[in-house]
């Protein structure tokens, strides 16, 4: 901390990335800390990223929410059955791994709705939909409104 306070002062070269490197560390310790102190029956996806298998599943879906990912594949990519994957992850994480990549796209969704100008249609197939329509059913599903009108009302409001 006091490196940090010191290299804010001096502004000399190098001292804005040293900055963002330590405070990157930092809150890559705070992570590390609370999950080290999660209790062991938590569920969410901060519990599934304490298991070797459940976490890099995660990260996959969280790296690439567009892919056309199913059951089998990311138990592969994990080296589990198709149901050991099931059952491990709807264990540490609380929602089965399909459910949690339909929810992970719809937050993917949100953010491109909110940050770009970019086209629902766009949108759809950059989180892993094929048609727009279909993509609007599910973003409504879970979000209670479709896509246009739920970006049209964080602009208007």
């Amino acid at each position: 901390m006091l490196q940090m306070i010191e290299a804010s002062n001096q502004r000399q070269p190098g001292a804005v990335a040293v900055l963002e490197r330590m405070g990157e560390t930092m809150f890559a310790d705070a992570v590390r800390r609370y999950l080290a102190r999660l209790p062991k029956e938590s569920t969410g996806w901060l519990a599934g990223l304490r298991d070797r298998q459940v976490g890099r599943a995660l990260a996959l879906i969280h790296e690439n929410p567009g892919r056309a990912w199913t059951i089998a594949q990311l138990a592969a990519e994990v080296a589990l059955s198709r149901s050991a994957f099931c059952a491990r992850f709807q264990r540490l994480v609380g929602l089965p791994p399909m459910q949690y990549l339909t929810h992970w796209r719809m937050e993917a969704a949100a953010t491109l709705l909110r940050e770009s100008r970019a086209p629902v249609a766009a949108v759809a197939l950059e989180v892993g939909y094929e048609s727009e329509a279909a993509f609007a059913r599910a973003f409504k599903r879970l979000l209670g409104t479709p896509p246009a009108r739920w970006r049209r009302a964080l602009h208007d409001g």
